[in-house]
């Protein structure tokens, strides 16, 4: 005979997080969303074999910028489309698992994190009120081409990315057109 255990029931209200409105428009729309929902049974493999490091500006659509659908590429995105240590676990990840054979490393035009070094940086965001963190790497890349260049060296030389083929782009947010740098 098995011993039962007991389990506890699982709370309907985590006391962790506060119960109030402030994700109740996205959880309306997600709600929406699932209604329709299509992408069941989606590879988690990139379909195109494709990556695409962005920053996390909310004018860049890379999917339709790219020409791509839901399964065709991995997006990796942070402040600038930097390449950072998290970048390379993620492509590496990619590359030995999910089918990744290359990657486009994509600028913008009007990016914040172009428009001044990390030390000015930090002072803008001191002066708005928020935290100095002067440990924190920001990657501002006030010049842009050479930030897009040296990114793209950098994955190009990685002994973790064998084979993985990479280029360099910056995209325009007032035309929508993508420029090869390398």
């Amino acid at each position: 005979m098995v011993a039962k255990t007991h389990v506890a029931p699982v709370p309907l209200h985590n006391p962790r997080v506060g119960v109030n409105d402030t994700f109740a428009d996205v959880l309306a729309a997600n709600a929406e969303y699932a209604r329709g929902f299509n992408l069941a049974g989606l590879e988690p493999k990139a379909a195109r074999g494709l990556a695409v490091l962005t920053c996390i500006d909310s004018r860049i659509e890379p999917l339709a910028m790219l020409g791509l659908r839901p399964g065709d590429a991995k997006i990796l995105r942070n402040a600038g489309g930097r390449v950072t240590d998290d970048v390379v676990r993620s492509l590496f990840v990619s590359a030995q698992l999910l089918g990744v054979e290359r990657v486009m490393v994509i600028a913008h035009t009007k990016c914040r994190m172009s428009e001044a070094g990390d030390d000015d940086l930090r002072r803008a965001i001191v002066d708005a009120g928020g935290p100095d963190a002067p440990e924190l790497p920001l990657l501002a890349a006030p010049d842009q081409e050479a930030a897009v260049l040296t990114d793209v060296e950098k994955l190009r030389a990685s002994p973790l990315l064998p084979g993985v083929r990479v280029g360099g782009f910056v995209y325009d947010v007032d035309s929508g057109r993508l420029r090869r740098i390398c």
